[in-house]
């Protein structure tokens, strides 16, 4: 790999980094992280994990989509983007875990769902 090569690919990484950090402050903001797992330059594919309160929170399905949609636009190496939260069993959509609320369980023997306390009215 030639050193012209390399520092192509280190922009093409800074910008993405960039990209991330510019916008989508919120992550950061509200406890969660993204990084880069992969960049094929040859294909224009990148891989990103959303991590920390991202997993399992109810919008990371809409946060990845509009990574992917916003990326491909601004960086055009980019053609492809691979986002999820590491919770969502291999589906690229991030769909995580389905949202729980407080008081809110469920029977083991898969009975009925506990709906927490009633309202007092």
């Amino acid at each position: 790999m030639s050193t012209e090569t390399q520092n192509d690919g280190d922009d093409l990484e800074e910008r993405v980094t960039n990209f991330l950090r510019r916008n989508f402050p919120q992550i950061q903001m509200h406890g969660g992280s993204a990084a880069i797992q992969d960049i094929d330059r040859e294909s224009g594919e990148v891989s990103i994990a959303l991590g920390g309160a991202c997993s399992g929170c109810g919008i990371s399905p809409m946060t990845i989509q509009a990574i992917k949609s916003r990326m491909v636009k601004e960086i055009p190496e980019i053609e492809k983007v691979n986002a999820s939260t590491g919770m969502d069993g291999g589906d690229e959509m991030g769909g995580g875990m389905s949202p729980s609320f407080p008081g809110e369980t469920v029977d083991e023997d898969g009975g009925e769902p506990d709906e927490g306390p009633e309202a007092p009215f």
